[in-house]
């Protein structure tokens, strides 16, 4: 072998264990932030899509573009949970005077 054969070897090796060793890194800890994994898509962000839960066998929509897998409904595909965004108001109380 050449050392460019050689070359291209170590490269494609080293670009291999780099990713095993990010995959293990984020199944460890993932980078969610503060909010935990979503619990419907445990994180991936997408779900079955309708079309693959309910054909008979054929795949693809316009949903999901052929894949069976949809943006999850419950996190928006990002993965995470998210708080619901609520608004708040406090009166004082009507004191007698």
């Amino acid at each position: 072998m050449g050392p460019i054969v050689l070359n291209q070897l170590a490269t494609g090796l080293s670009m291999l264990a780099g990713a095993v060793l990010v995959k293990s890194v984020m199944d460890q800890k993932p980078m969610a932030g503060q909010f935990p994994r979503c619990p419907r898509c445990n994180g991936t962000g997408r779900i079955s899509c309708l079309c693959s839960r309910w054909s008979d066998g054929d795949v693809g929509c316009r949903t999901c573009a052929g894949s069976g897998r949809m943006a999850c409904s419950s996190c928006g595909g990002t993965g995470t949970g998210r708080p619901l965004p609520a608004q708040i108001s406090v009166k004082p109380p009507n004191r007698p005077s």
